[in-house]
Order: structure tokens, then C-alpha cells, then sequence
């Protein structure tokens, strides 16, 4: 073989894994971020910081912070998009590339959100505090938790590039529904729920962000579904009728 191709066939390899490394770093911090943002904790610009306008111009800045974040993760997700990528970009980047750019724009609304201070309700007993904080932990440990039940370095781009380095084949993908799968479809959707509206604190600047955010992780969900059913078909469309999208069912559904 020659010396230098085989050398360029180690060092391309090597260096969409390092590109995938960087780029789960940037998610990492952003998400890290996002905790302290929408819970008022370390972080040096939370939800309920910043330069004050009026409410009616922040909440437009506010609202389409949140439809950039919206258009930006949902399209880059569909099928008709990863193609267009692939002609820009390696398939095995792909993924890490979608990573990076939602951390970019949450980058972006973080820096850019407007508060809106007033209040909407705050609640005062030491216990319904403590239940409040508890839940709003709770909702990231289940979002963290749904990561790593499924496969969270694959989810975040950095399973594609160690295969591609260690020259592994790519698995097909395996339909499975661990813990919080037998109850949900889609458990992490349901923690950043749990997490966005679980604050003894509300502003409606908070307010306008779970409402916001909320509409979209149910949209979101939607077109995910499509991409779910085509790839896992009548066994997915099964699960689909057995088991609640974001919310528990109660009850069964007669077949």
C-alpha cells in the first residue's frame, strides 16, 4: 500500500473523531448550561436575567429565539435535509454536525433571551418549594437517564466516529424499550416537561419559555414519529397504540 494513503486513511478517520469529541463537548456544556439557564443555578445569564425591555418587544425577541431553535432542530432531523448534508459533509459527521448546530442556536437564545420579570406565581412554603426543585431535578436525571438507556454516544454523534476510526461496520438499528420506554414513547421529552414548568418561581418570561418550548417538544415528537414508523414499522405502529407519546396512559387502548 502506499505510505501515504495509507496515512491519509488514519488520519481522516481520526480526525472526525476529534471533530465529534469537540463537538459533544460544545453539546455538553450547552446542556449543562440549559440546567443553570432554566433554574437559576451557576450560570452567569439565567432565564429571568438580562437587558430589560418592554415586555411586548421581549416577548417577540423571546418567541422568535425559540422558532429559530425550533426550524433549526427540526429540519436538519429530516430525512430530505441529512441527504442534502451528505453532499457537504461525512455521513459519520452528520450527526455531530446536527449536535453542534442546535448547541450554536441554544448558544444564541441564551445569549440573546429578554426577561420578563413578572411574576406569576411564587410559591412561599419551605415544602412546596423543596417538591418544586425536586421535580425540576428529577426532570434532567430522567432526561439524562432516556440518553443512556437507548445509546447516548450515538444519539450525540460520538459512536458514528469511534466506529469509523476502529473501521467497525455500522449496526442496524434495534427497536428495544427499556424502563421508561414501557411507559412513555419518548421519556426524554417528558423530563424537559417535568423541568421546564417545575419552578416555585414562575416569570412569565419563564412562562412564555416552557409554553414555548412545550409546543415544540410535542411537534418535534410528531415528525419523529414518522421517521420511527418508517424505519420500525408495524412493530413500532404496536407500540405506538400500547404505549402514551409523551404523556402515561392511564389505560391501555382496546384494540
Amino acid at each position: 500500500m502506499n505510505p501515504s494513503k495509507q496515512t491519509n486513511n488514519l488520519t481522516v478517520p481520526l480526525a472526525w473523531l476529534l471533530y465529534s469529541i469537540v463537538c459533544y463537548l460544545i453539546f455538553l456544556t450547552t446542556f449543562l448550561y440549559l440546567i443553570g439557564f432554566t433554574g437559576g443555578v451557576l450560570v452567569p445569564k439565567t432565564i429571568n436575567d438580562g437587558p430589560a425591555v418592554d415586555w411586548p418587544l421581549a416577548a417577540l425577541i423571546n418567541g422568535l429565539l425559540m422558532i429559530m431553535f425550533g426550524i433549526q432542530h427540526s429540519l436538519m432531523a429530516r430525512r430530505s435535509v441529512k441527504n442534502a448534508m451528505a453532499a457537504l459533509i461525512a455521513p459519520v459527521a452528520e450527526r455531530s454536525t446536527y449536535v453542534l448546530l442546535s448547541s450554536l442556536v441554544l448558544g444564541v437564545m441564551f445569549w440573546l433571551w429578554r426577561p420578563i420579570p413578572y411574576t406569576v406565581w411564587e410559591i412561599e412554603a419551605a415544602w412546596a418549594k423543596a417538591l418544586l426543585s425536586g421535580l425540576f431535578w428529577l426532570g434532567w436525571v430522567i432526561v439524562l437517564l432516556a440518553t443512556f438507556l437507548i445509546s447516548h454516544f450515538e444519539l450525540f454523534g460520538l459512536k458514528q466516529a469511534i466506529d469509523h476510526w476502529r473501521n467497525t461496520p455500522q449496526k442496524a438499528a434495534i427497536f428495544k424499550t427499556p424502563l421508561f420506554y414501557h411507559l412513555v414513547r419518548h421519556p426524554m421529552y417528558l423530563g424537559f416537561l417535568i423541568a421546564f414548568w417545575a419552578t416555585p418561581h414562575m416569570t412569565a418570561g419563564h412562562l412564555l419559555f416552557a409554553l414555548g418550548m412545550s409546543v415544540y417538544l410535542f411537534m418535534g415528537a410528531r415528525f419523529e414519529e414518522r421517521d420511527l414508523v418508517r424505519l420500525f414499522g408495524e412493530r413500532y405502529r404496536r407500540y405506538q397504540r400500547d404505549v402514551g407519546m409523551i404523556m402515561p396512559r392511564l389505560r391501555k387502548r382496546h384494540r
